[in-house]
């Protein structure tokens, strides 16, 4: 990944760029509670990938690098709980 950083960017900026690079169906959705952040994220939208950059990326992001479910057991099983009614709580 080191030749696609030494172009002044940033890993965000490389990861929000590789995102909306992917395709016009596919929206990433960053977030972050600091505004210098902020700055860099939108600083993805002018980084132009090239088509070595991607490939690079993407050996990085195959698909058999990420195992596992988005959240972790306990956490899931928490996720189709119904809140009861305010009237209930005491």
């Amino acid at each position: 990944m080191a030749n696609v950083v030494v172009k002044g960017r940033t890993t965000s900026q490389l990861a929000l760029a590789w995102v909306l690079h992917q395709g016009d169906d596919i929206s990433p959705i960053p977030g972050t509670s600091r505004f210098d952040n902020f700055g860099q994220m939108i600083g993805a939208l002018s980084v132009k990938l090239s088509m070595a950059e991607m490939a690079e990326l993407e050996s990085i992001a195959s698909a058999d690098a990420f195992k596992g479910g988005r959240l972790l057991p306990p956490v899931l099983a928490l996720s189709y709980v119904e809140t009861p009614p305010l009237s209930s709580w005491k």
